[in-house]
């Protein structure tokens, strides 16, 4: 992997976009790694280089890579072929890292852990505010494929009707939970099925998430293996990491919790990440 040297980063820390057919950025310590971490975005699908810097401060090299929306992409999360990340995982190791996790935030989270369960490289998965099921897309395609096969998932209860917030935000929480209820034979089938990855899993889920039940899916992920489980009731969905830059309210979305004890989970289980994602 060749990289460019962008914009100033902080000292003792190499920051570079990727180049070539994938629009990404690598921050790693000045003089590299051993672990490294494929860091993803939520539905977003967005660049992740302000999350880098946290990891990398912390000794890792860390990779940030669109997953959709650029030119050869899907436009949306629409059949995205798990092996994007596979591949990603590849130029990772090109950095000279032994060691791979993967950190992903909810649907990045999603694709974390099915990609820790097709890809034996990976090592650790750290997934804030995650699902224990693999979701579809609105025209009834799946979410992922994997080697051109759509993986199995859960469609969407086309009769559930949003509420609106006073300032017009909608929580969505109530649609995933309707949908997996009404839709019980195909979640089962669309079940993340975790126990096959020897990957060390760290759980990090708001009680108060709005967007989905991220708390009863990881509830749901750990009865099936042994995980690490960081909690706070009154946390949401968007869990900042320690010293990373606060993301503004979303205008459309309800994420939940109060931003007191969602930074205070991310803070907590912040040692919890690291010794995962070193094998410390």
């Amino acid at each position: 992997m060749r990289e460019r040297v962008i914009a100033a980063a902080p000292e003792g820390v190499v920051e570079g976009a990727v180049e070539g057919a994938v629009e990404g950025v690598c921050v790693s310590p000045d003089g590299g790694s051993r672990a490294g971490v494929l860091v993803l975005s939520g539905s977003s699908g967005r660049v992740e280089a302000d999350r880098c810097r946290v990891p990398a401060g912390a000794g890792l090299t860390a990779l940030t890579v669109r997953w959709f929306g650029a030119a050869g992409q899907p436009s949306d999360i629409r059949e995205i072929p798990l092996e994007t990340f596979t591949s990603a995982i590849d130029l990772l190791l090109d950095t000279g890292v032994s060691r791979i996790g993967i950190l992903g935030v909810s649907r990045g989270a999603e694709a974390a852990l099915l990609t820790a369960v097709h890809d034996p490289r990976v090592a650790a998965v750290v997934a804030l505010s995650p699902t224990s099921l693999t979701w579809g897309h609105v025209t009834h395609h799946s979410s992922w494929t994997w080697r051109g096969t759509p993986l199995p998932y859960v469609p969407y209860d086309e009769t559930w009707s949003p509420v609106l917030a006073p300032d017009g935000r909608v929580a969505y929480r109530t649609l995933y939970e309707r949908s997996r209820d009404r839709f019980r034979d195909a979640a089962r089938r669309a079940a993340i099925p975790v126990e096959r990855t020897a990957a060390d899993l760290v759980l990090v889920a708001g009680g108060a998430d709005a967007m989905w039940p991220s708390l009863p899916f990881a509830h749901d992920l750990a009865a099936r293996r042994p995980v690490t489980l960081l909690t706070h009731p009154a946390a949401g969905h968007r869990i900042p990491l320690p010293g990373e830059p606060l993301l503004p309210p979303s205008p459309h979305h309800l994420h939940g919790g109060t931003p007191t004890a969602t930074t205070t989970l991310g803070t907590t289980a912040w040692p919890h990440i690291t010794a995962a994602l070193l094998g410390t």
